[in-house]
């Protein structure tokens, strides 16, 4: 019998931890998953007690079996992974009707934009499984699925095999990388490939429950809820749980009565969890009218547009004007420049976010302090490097408070070389993670007015179609505009020119008037992602005096204007030493 066909009579009872009780077991291995080459027999003897109490599904000992977990290499990692699908298999054997799951945890990398590095090793640990002859992949404990959607659909296309995903959030139902739970499971039930989706580890029974019982689960998908014994102490380095398998078992199943159809445990759970369990099952009905959405927030309000391009009819051309935080405490002059584009036709200020990672004022803070001066529109920027989901979300809610709706979600500059060593970085996300995590405050803490909020264009980048792809993903996770990083060339206005095409997104091209021969020359040699040419530098010359090369840039920059005129939705400045009076010189030809 297939597990489809099992799961249409039959609640499907997992196994348990399979790490707590290796280390119960008097396992030597630092790392579990090196015992499936260094103590096989030990891997062997716990599926067999896992099954002996019932479990019908086990699941190989490969959770953490990934090149950084075992600190190996491709070959190496993929010898682990055969045998623990050979130990679990040869188990398998001894016993009638056993279903196996290839076991796959969160894969860690050095951050990429791009997720190439992470994706490969999910796709290398998957196909793996496949040759071994796998039929049931558990991609289990995570907390987005940024990295494995594309991995599942691929996968999936080589062998139709049965696919779980399970998240782990804490008893707030939020995963580490922010996202709710209630986002979590609607993102899955829109991927068809998977046929399983749910929760485990990282809360016990109680709040599991509670978690599940307000969201609306899929019902096109199995439902899967492992959660742990408890919280845990941790003894020397040692997560040590009590002994409450009665009490356990009573709360799986009041889970199981919700519409769940694949149970288990996780961290915590022995065998004797599971024995418990399976004397239980057999008194386990469903209750079909849990499924039913809880509104925490009150009935819904129609939302209240917020936005810096609200009310602005479709001609006109959007100006946000980007304004550097100070390096120290005096803010008077971007406190001067501030006030001076009162005056100005700008729909928004923006606040970079210690641009290049060196230290400048809060960008919310100056946002709100312009804001105050000024009543103007302002849009603070909020980078990846230097936050978690907590800070996140902190920041956000603070931000809010005080009236501050627009953000610009960038994944940031990273840490100067020379400072590295006593200042880390965080990047548990990059933008589009980030703005998955306002998407989620959107649809449960802002509903009545809504946080509105954009990404950059990277038009640099080696392969273009990457970007495309990247723009596409932001737009899904509800960015509503793009900034783009300064513009010169015709080759650079024709890359976003088809980003646009290809995206249709609202989009504010970059302009940076330059000020001088040697602000070009700067610009040129040591911003990356920034195409100044050297005709462009010759326009200013040698000996040329403040006011006349200033003028050069104001042509320059009116020259790129007309150049993306045509397809621009605005135009985003960024003045270098925020020389902004040189704003209306650009606009009063426009």
């Amino acid at each position: 019998m297939d597990i489809n066909s099992y799961l249409q009579k039959n609640k499907l009872l997992c196994d348990g931890a399979f790490g707590t009780f290796y280390t119960a077991s008097g396992g030597q291995c630092s790392i579990v998953e090196e015992a499936n080459i260094k103590e096989p027999e030990l891997v062997k003897s716990i599926h067999r007690k896992y099954i002996e109490a019932g479990a019908k599904l086990i699941r190989t000992n490969t959770f953490a079996s990934n090149c950084e977990s075992l600190s190996c290499d491709a070959e190496e990692l993929k010898e682990n992974l055969r045998a623990g699908y050979r130990l679990a298999k040869e188990v398998a054997d001894e016993y009638k009707d056993i279903f196996i799951a290839g076991d796959i945890g969160p894969v860690s990398g050095v951050f990429s934009e791009e997720q190439t590095d992470v994706e490969s090793q999910y796709m290398d640990i998957c196909r793996t499984f496949l040759e071994c002859g796998a039929d049931i992949l558990v991609f289990e404990t995570m907390d987005t699925l940024d990295y494995i959607s594309d991995v599942i659909k691929s996968i999936k296309k080589e062998k139709a095999i049965f696919i779980m995903v399970q998240f782990c959030v804490n008893q707030y139902g939020y995963s580490n990388a922010g996202r709710s739970a209630k986002s979590l499971i609607n993102e899955a039930a829109g991927i068809g490939e998977i046929d399983a989706v749910g929760f485990n580890c990282g809360v016990g029974p109680v709040h599991l429950y509670n978690i599940i019982n307000k969201l609306n689960l899929p019902s096109d998908k199995y439902i899967t809820a492992l959660p742990n014994a408890g919280y845990p102490k941790f003894i020397q380095n040692r997560m040590i749980f009590m002994n409450n398998e009665e009490y356990f078992v009573d709360k799986e199943c009041e889970i199981a009565k919700s519409g769940v159809q694949i149970i288990g445990g996780c961290c915590g759970t022995t065998p004797e969890y599971i024995r418990k369990l399976s004397e239980r099952m057999k008194d386990i009905e469903d209750v079909q009218d849990v499924n039913v959405e809880i509104n925490e927030f009150g009935s819904k309000v129609e939302p209240v547009d917020k936005a810096f391009f609200a009310d602005k009819p479709s001609e006109h051309k959007l100006i946000a004007v980007e304004l550097a935080p100070p390096l120290g405490a005096n803010d008077e002059k971007i406190m001067d420049a501030a006030n001076s584009l009162k005056k100005s036709n700008v729909d928004v200020v923006t606040f970079p976010d210690s641009p290049s990672g060196r230290t400048r004022a809060d960008s919310i803070l100056m946002a709100l302090k312009v804001q105050n001066a000024t009543g103007m529109c302002v849009m603070p920027h909020i980078c990846c490097r230097d936050k978690n989901s907590i800070a996140i979300r902190a920041q956000m809610l603070g931000a809010y408070m005080n009236g501050i709706y627009n953000m610009l979600v960038l994944t940031g500059d990273p840490v100067p070389t020379m400072i590295r060593q006593s200042v880390k970085s965080v990047f548990n996300f990059d933008s589009v993670g980030m703005m998955r995590i306002l998407k989620d405050m959107n649809e449960e803490e802002f509903k009545n007015m809504p946080l509105v909020y954009g990404g950059v264009i990277n038009y640099d980048r080696l392969h273009l179609e990457v970007e495309i792809k990247r723009v596409k993903r932001k737009m899904e996770a509800g960015a509503q505009f793009f900034f783009t990083q300064p513009i010169f060339t015709k080759e650079d206005a024709e890359k976003v020119r088809r980003i646009k095409d290809e995206t249709g997104a609202k989009i504010l091209c970059g302009i940076m008037p330059l000020v001088s021969r040697k602000n070009a020359v700067f610009i040129k040699n040591e911003m990356t992602g920034i195409r100044v040419t050297d005709d462009i530098v010759e326009m200013f010359g040698e000996d040329m005096g403040k006011e006349q090369s200033e003028n050069v840039g104001v042509d320059i920059a009116r020259n790129v204007m007309n150049m993306v005129d045509d397809f621009a939705d605005g135009f985003y400045f960024t003045f270098p030493f925020n020389r902004v009076y040189l704003l209306d010189r650009i606009l009063e030809c426009k």
